[in-house]
Order: C-alpha cells, then sequence, then structure tokens
C-alpha cells in the first residue's frame, strides 16, 4: 500500500508538465500570429494569378501554316 502515493505523485508531476508544454505552446501561437506579416486584401480587387485572362476561346500561341491542297490528277 506504500507505492500508491508515489504512483499519485508521478502523475501530478506529468500532469504539470503537460499543462506547462500547452501553455507554451499557446504563447508560441500568440506571438506568431503577432509577428505574422499582414497582407493588405482589400487594396487587390483581382488575382494577380489570373489578372488579363479573358473567358472562352483562347488565341493560339502560335500561326499555323495555311493548309496545302494537294494537286489534282490531270485527266487525259
Amino acid at each position: 500500500m506504500a507505492n500508491r502515493g508515489r504512483a499519485t505523485f508521478a502523475k501530478r508531476q506529468k500532469e504539470i508538465a503537460r499543462q506547462e508544454r500547452a501553455r507554451e505552446k499557446a504563447q508560441k501561437r500568440v506571438e506568431r500570429k503577432e509577428t505574422k506579416v499582414k497582407v493588405d486584401r482589400e487594396g487587390v480587387n483581382s488575382d494577380p494569378d489570373i489578372a488579363g485572362i479573358v473567358p472562352g476561346p483562347q488565341p493560339l500561341p502560335y500561326d499555323l501554316p495555311e493548309p496545302e491542297e494537294e494537286p489534282k490528277e490531270e485527266q487525259e
């Protein structure tokens, strides 16, 4: 029966350590949130990745050669 006290003490120490780690994580989260770079989303009215894209068929990036007509066979 004497061993029961030690197990409870170790369990309490583990719980205190867990709470301390949780406090440190929460503090780091707040710190990261404060130092995070703020991006002004209000000033941008369109996505720069799709700026200038027109819906519908797109022009070809190169010119296709004109289709050559096959010569007709001469009739004899």
